[in-house]
């Protein structure tokens, strides 16, 4: 089996995008480097024929955490 070269350049992004999220200061731009890192591993899941689970990874990771980590940054920045 060989791995071709997207493969590893998604796993490289997600290494990349995880590396990026753990060492950004802003939690803003850290949550956007986490949504990357997920839509990253939603392609990664469809390249391994894992539909099901790449589904599950577009929605809840990639869009659902997105939504609900904004969400908490802006009610805590707002906060009194």
């Amino acid at each position: 089996m060989t791995i071709e070269w997207p493969f590893l350049l998604l796993l490289g992004l997600l290494v990349c995008a995880a590396a990026g999220a753990l060492l950004t200061k802003d939690l803003l731009t850290s949550i956007l480097i986490l949504s990357v890192f997920g839509i990253a591993s939603t392609v990664v899941f469809a390249f391994l024929q894992a539909v099901d689970v790449a589904m599950a990874e577009a929605v809840i990771g990639a869009g659902l955490l997105t939504a609900a980590f904004v969400t908490a940054l802006a009610k805590t920045r707002g906060a009194p």
